[in-house]
């Protein structure tokens, strides 16, 4: 219903039950006004989003910035809507290819308990190339997905350290409480950096890139970073210009796209990604 009145922009009950009896869900029962105004009190409760009635009757997305592509509210509601375009086709489940995100349900479970109640944790965790684990004992500050893994942004008196849930062999409560940074901002924490790879000693850059043959739209349509933005067109690539500390993942996303994304500036990281593809040759 939230996807349906959000790609419709206005809705009138009658266009918004018309759709509603062409889908499988409805099983050929209307949409009744008492279970429309259930489920908006249920789309509050669950989503945060509130619709609302203008003076014609027609309804709408009150607070649309909520659903923009980086919230926990479309995250939510991208998920379910695709899982009501897939039960529809029930007969087509053998051509629809899908990609596995593992869901570490149970550690996910117990780090937003840890989260809700502000309480540090005990993590046995094993680094690539260790045979042995280590104890970290922390607080669980904010959770990311990204590149279809679930990352914990967590602190001690060391600072700040991102942990992958699929390294974690253990993950204890205690009953210590912790009060976090009342000037944290896990969006602003990560806004200057391209995935999950954080380090304040690699310095802000004004980075262009030049990208070619189809990359030139596919980076217009998928952005790199938030600020990116293109600077210069020609017949034949795209500037784009970006603002961000380049940590090693967002040098490994440059040098996956190959021949496609060339560096302009700055000229040190030109001749780092040079060098990064001759070891690889």
């Amino acid at each position: 219903m939230v996807d349906t009145i959000r790609r419709a922009k206005r809705i009138t009950l009658a266009e918004l039950n018309d759709r509603w009896l062409h889908t499988y869900l409805s099983e050929g029962v209307p949409l009744s006004r008492t279970t429309f105004n259930r489920h908006r009190a249920e789309v509050e409760e669950i989503f945060g989003v509130t619709i609302g009635c203008d003076g014609d009757n027609c309804y709408y997305i009150v607070d649309d910035d909520l659903l923009r592509s980086d919230t926990v509210q479309q995250w939510m509601l991208s998920t379910l809507t695709v899982s009501n375009i897939v039960g529809e086709a029930r007969g087509l489940h053998d051509r629809i290819l899908l990609e596995s995100i593992p869901t570490e349900g149970e550690i996910l479970r117990q780090v937003v308990e840890a989260m809700q109640r502000s309480v540090i944790v005990k993590i046995r965790y094993r680094r690539y190339g260790h045979n042995e684990d280590s104890e970290w004992v922390v607080e669980p500050y904010c959770i990311k997905l990204f590149r279809r893994r679930w990352y914990l942004l967590c602190h001690n008196e060391k600072g700040y350290m991102v942990l992958s849930f699929d390294r974690m062999n253990s993950f204890e409560i205690t009953e210590k409480s912790f009060t976090i940074d009342p000037k944290f901002d896990a969006e602003a924490y990560f806004s200057e950096y391209f995935g999950v790879m954080s380090d304040d000693r690699v310095p802000m850059q004004r980075i262009v890139l030049r990208a070619y043959g189809k990359e030139r739209f596919s980076m217009r349509d998928l952005p790199l970073h938030h600020s990116q933005k293109m600077i210069n067109e020609a017949e034949d690539y795209i500037d784009y210009e970006l603002r961000l500390r380049p940590t090693s993942d967002f040098l490994a996303q440059l040098l996956s796209r190959g021949k496609w994304v060339k560096v302009i500036e700055p000229e040190e990281m030109a001749q780092r990604v040079e060098e990064l593809h001759r070891e690889a040759i």
